[in-house]
């Protein structure tokens, strides 16, 4: 395990050398000039030549997309254009809270999709299972944009039962309707596709057997169909576990939480550069990760997958 597991790094440095070549390139050759973007219209030239002079936007191209490699072997993205605060202490400080949000709703998401697709699934064509679809699809099909509108309007400001927004450290009360609002949306496809999945399993000779030895639905359910049904459904789940440090760039921005997602839109809105290319490269960083953890957890689970 260990071997592939340093071969699978060592794989990482082209494809993280490509972000970065693919993600300088945009920058510098699209994305304009982000000093005049900056400083707005009315900067002088005085201005925008000093600024310039100071982040390095004068040297040669390949000194510039060097140093920015160098940027990402050591994690060091410099300051932010904006709050001229390092970026590292940023992302250190925007991730726990992002964490906050995103790994509680997560987890309460995947309970929530797992149990509501296995009732879907054993209960097939009742109308159990027809309003767990029609949940599913609501999930799926209905703006997240939407839910955060009614959520802050309805329950929130009519209803007083949640915080508009704000953020608090150690404050549950300000993350609870975020929570809510993610575990609708992330278990809509999230039940649609584990319901396919036990359906499968529950169709197999392995089930029969087992009621015919006289065990009982829960049992069956969580002892035999669960653990099989585990390869698709970590295929699905474990990707995108990485990617919560990363945050929710709606709905913090939407409930006025200081996360990494919150971080992102504002750094687009005000042409934070260095920023949004650290925030590039963590993510593709963060993926990167979770298939290497993928790989790792099908050995795992199922002893059929060998690691060569």
């Amino acid at each position: 395990m260990w071997n592939y597991f340093f071969r699978r790094l060592l794989q990482t440095i082209p494809i993280v050398f490509g972000v970065a070549l693919i993600t300088f390139t945009l920058f510098h050759f699209v994305g304009g000039d982000p000093i005049i973007q900056l400083l707005g219209p009315h900067a002088t030239a005085s201005e925008i030549a000093r600024l310039r002079e100071q982040y390095g936007l004068n040297d040669p191209i390949y000194i510039q997309f060097f140093r920015y490699l160098k940027e990402i072997i050591t994690f060091d993205f410099g300051r932010s254009f904006q709050s001229h605060q390092m970026i590292s202490t940023m992302i250190k400080q925007g991730a726990l809270v992002s964490l906050s949000l995103t790994l509680p709703a997560f987890f309460m998401s995947l309970i929530v999709a797992i149990v509501f697709s296995m009732l879907s699934a054993f209960y097939r064509d009742t109308w159990l299972d027809r309003a767990l679809v029609i949940f599913s699809i609501a999930g799926m099909s209905i703006s997240i944009l939407a839910f955060i509108l009614f959520g802050q309007y309805i329950l929130a400001f009519q209803m007083n039962w949640f915080p508009v927004s704000g953020y608090e450290p150690g404050e549950i009360k300000y993350l609870l309707l975020p929570w809510l609002i993610w575990i609708i949306v992330s278990s809509g496809a999230d039940v649609r596709f584990f319901r396919t999945v036990f359906l499968e399993e529950l169709s197999k000779d392995y089930i029969r057997t087992a009621y015919y030895k006289g065990a009982s639905t829960s049992r069956v359910l969580i002892k035999h169909a669960l653990p099989n049904a585990l390869l698709p459904i970590i295929t699905r789940v474990v990707i995108n576990i990485p990617f919560l440090f990363l945050g929710s760039l709606l709905l913090e921005n939407f409930f006025s939480i200081p996360g990494l997602g919150s971080m992102t839109v504002d750094a687009f809105n005000n042409a934070d550069w260095p920023v949004i290319k650290a925030m590039t490269v963590l993510g593709s960083l963060l993926y990167i990760a979770g298939n290497i953890l993928s790989d790792l957890l099908y050995a795992k689970v199922d002893p059929r997958v060998r690691l060569n």
